[in-house]
């Protein structure tokens, strides 16, 4: 293992007093539920503002998509940026600090380009992505719905259904390594400033080297996302933010020297 060190062309070092070790480590499969725990506890220190937080993101994500096709691509080149925000908060919180409006913003002050190019990157995988679906589906249903006429859809969807269902699989299989690749790849750039691909790259390769983690981590949240959805779906706002919070979580005990752990 190796110790990489940070940008110091960097405006700011959000890092600061965080050791990176690279590659990450391998954990227990128990961990996944200690990243749970400790993305709890962190909610838990500062609730209100949390949800304020997400609030003010779905609020900023409604505005910006008013804007046809341009504000969704906007959106969706920074969601690394807007990620980043959320791991400066979830260190301040850690360290004892507040969780302020301001740490929303750290993505935008410090590493912002390298931000950038991780949700331009993980956007193009997903339009790769629709492009392949769209390969397995053909072009039937493509000009059944230009049509307008919802026989000729509903015609050309049963004719392709074989075809649907196995590009369906084929996008869930796809998926998973983008989603690997970008789970971590916000907060390696903003915390030690890695390079985009590197961040990625790091990412990919943790996910998957903690491949039994990940599982309990996702039985867990899943089970919660579900009790989340019954009072109305408002237990959204408290899921959201233990999801970011115990990613959070999983990345310090990844990536990070033991004595810097949660």
């Amino acid at each position: 293992m190796s110790t990489a060190q940070p940008d110091q062309a960097a405006p700011a070092d959000p890092g600061e007093g965080l050791k990176l070790v690279l590659p990450g480590r391998s954990a227990p499969a128990g961990e996944g539920w200690t990243w749970v725990a400790v993305g709890w506890k962190l909610f838990t220190r500062a609730p209100l503002m949390w949800i304020v937080s997400i609030l003010l993101v779905v609020l900023v994500a409604v505005v910006v998509n008013l804007v046809p096709l341009l504000g969704s691509i906007a959106f969706q080149l920074l969601n690394g940026v807007i990620g980043a925000g959320f791991v400066v908060a979830c260190r301040a919180l850690e360290r004892g600090g507040d969780f302020e409006l301001e740490h929303l913003l750290a993505g935008f002050k410090t590493r912002f380009g390298n931000l950038l190019v991780v949700g331009l990157l993980t956007m193009l995988g997903w339009i790769l992505i629709f492009v392949v679906f769209a390969g397995f589906v053909g072009f039937s249903i493509v000009a059944a719905a230009m049509t307008g006429n919802t026989r000729d859809i509903a015609s050309a969807i049963i004719a392709s259904s074989a075809s649907i269902l196995l590009g369906v699989l084929v996008v869930l299989a796809l998926s998973v390594p983008l989603l690997a690749a970008y789970w971590f790849a916000p907060a390696l750039v903003i915390m030690h400033g890695l390079a985009p691909t590197a961040a990625m790259k790091e990412s990919f390769s943790a996910c998957f080297r903690n491949l039994l983690s990940f599982l309990v981590y996702g039985i867990v949240m899943t089970l919660f996302a579900i009790l989340a959805m019954i009072p109305f779906g408002l237990g959204l706002l408290v899921w959201i933010p233990v999801a970011i919070a115990s990613t959070y979580a999983a990345y310090r005990a990844i990536f990070t020297e033991p004595d810097a752990q949660p």
